[in-house]
Formats: structure tokens, C-alpha cells, sequence
């Protein structure tokens, strides 16, 4: 069984020090083979913030793949938001805005939606399109399909619509088509499970993070993070995904709600 956990939308530099500590403890406690992060891991991109986030990722229990969201581009310093749009997280995150994992029961496709041009929206690209589309469908038949972009592709509140990934509809059918299982992403700071559909039968799910460990909630929705546990035996694909909450008597996560999603094949 592998167990992975998303977290996404940081913001350090508006981080709330005893949420940090608890989300610390969590991953400690529940030991996951890795950790993925879905942007927004700054609040203005300085690299004081970016250097508090790297001592941050640096005391979780597994390895980190990260890509960035639109808070990590800088907001107010026009000259490098032109020039070098992207240095402060390159010099942490590593040079690639776009990373992949591969393991056996794993593929990871990264996807960069942030664009230097643009304040807040994300946009995907007819090239980004195909390229993970094709990536997906090299895909081996137990692993775990995972794309993972910062700004969501379905919505639950009326209010979020204008939030959402330019490029969508082209992506999310031609993704799960190709053999997505999960899309992972934040942007919003609200948590929740959505199924997506392909253009025949086949299915997958978004799979949307609150904001980690920012003092920047959204209405009484605590600070969150999913643990999603996977496994296969004998060609049957499982997923189950738990999502914790910080509870602020306990200063500590707290599991608040589990639900097994179905996995389609890779047909």
C-alpha cells in the first residue's frame, strides 16, 4: 500500500506556527511514502517565505513534489515578476515547474498553471493538454494516476466558478480519457471530491485541498490536508482518501472523513 499526502495553498509567510507544528506531528504519525503540493506554497513569493517553506518540506517524513500556484510568482516586484518570474522557487523547488514521479504503483505528472502574464487564473495549453494526455497513456495498468495542477477544474460554490482552470474542457475529458484517476489541486481553500468524466464511460476525480497551515481560511473551514492510501492485488485497483482537519482545542489533526473512490481501467 502506498500513502501519499496532498497538501497545497501553505502560504508561508501568513502561516499560523501551531498548525504548522501539528501538521508536522500528522505526517510524522502517519508516515507517507510522499508528499504532494499544489502550489500557492508562498503568500508574495519573497524568498524569506520560500526559505521558510523549504525548512518546512524539509522536516516532512518523504520526499516532496511540488509545483508552483499563482502566489508564487511575485506580485508587486514587476521588474522579476517580468524578468525572472519564477527564480525565488526555482532556488528552492528546483528548476523544473512541471515535475514527474514514477514508481511502480505510481505515475505523478505535474502541471504548471500559473502564468506570469495572469494575477490570479490559471490556464492550461492545447501543448500541456497532449503532453499529459500522452504521458497518461504510457501509464503501466497498476499504478496510480495522478496529475496535480494549483487551480481547480469543477466547482461546488457558485462563487468559485471564476476560478476556474482556462482550458478545462478540453483537459479534464481528454485527461480521463488517457487514464486519469486523480486530479489534484487547490487555489480555493476549500476541500472537497468531485467526479469528472471522459467522453465515453470512464471516470475519474478532482480532488481539491484546503489550505495547509495559512491563517488565510475561508469561513469556518479549518485547515486541511488529504492522506489518499492505494494499493493493487491481482489487477484490482484500490483508492481511499481520509481528509484531516485542525482542530484548534486539540491543536492537532483530526481525520474528519474517509470515502473509497472507485478506479476505472486504463481503457
Amino acid at each position: 500500500m502506498s500513502r501519499i499526502l496532498h497538501l497545497s495553498d501553505l502560504h508561508f509567510g501568513t502561516e499560523d506556527p501551531r498548525v504548522v507544528q501539528a501538521l508536522l506531528q500528522l505526517a510524522e504519525e502517519q508516515r507517507p511514502s510522499l508528499c504532494l503540493l499544489s502550489g500557492d506554497i508562498t503568500q508574495r513569493a519573497r524568498r524569506s517565505q520560500f526559505a521558510a517553506a523549504g525548512a518546512f518540506v524539509h522536516q516532512l517524513p518523504a520526499p516532496v513534489l511540488a509545483i508552483p500556484g499563482n502566489h508564487d510568482l511575485p506580485l508587486f516586484n514587476l521588474p522579476l515578476r517580468l524578468l525572472n518570474p519564477y527564480g525565488n522557487y526555482r532556488r528552492v523547488f528546483g528548476e523544473s515547474l512541471a515535475p514527474e514521479l514514477v514508481r511502480d504503483d505510481l505515475l505523478v505528472i505535474g502541471v504548471n498553471s500559473t502564468r506570469a502574464a495572469r494575477h490570479k487564473n490559471g490556464e492550461v495549453s492545447a501543448e500541456q493538454i497532449q503532453q499529459v494526455a500522452r504521458r497518461l497513456q504510457q501509464a503501466k495498468p497498476d499504478q496510480l494516476r495522478v496529475v496535480m495542477l494549483h487551480h481547480p477544474v469543477c466547482a461546488i460554490q457558485p462563487s468559485d466558478l471564476t476560478n476556474l482552470l482556462i482550458g478545462r474542457e478540453q483537459a479534464v475529458p481528454a485527461w480521463v480519457d488517457a487514464g486519469m484517476d486523480l486530479l489534484l489541486a487547490g487555489h480555493i481553500h476549500l476541500p472537497y471530491r468531485l467526479p469528472l468524466a471522459g467522453s465515453g464511460q470512464r471516470q475519474a476525480w478532482s480532488l481539491q485541498a484546503g489550505t495547509g497551515v495559512s491563517q488565510r481560511v475561508r469561513g469556518s473551514i479549518p485547515n486541511s490536508v488529504n492522506f489518499i492510501d492505494y494499493g493493487s492485488t491481482n489487477g484490482q485497483r484500490w483508492c481511499q482518501v481520509t481528509r484531516w482537519d485542525y482542530a484548534v482545542e486539540q491543536a492537532r489533526f483530526l481525520a474528519h472523513e474517509r470515502q473509497s473512490l472507485p478506479l476505472h481501467g486504463s481503457d
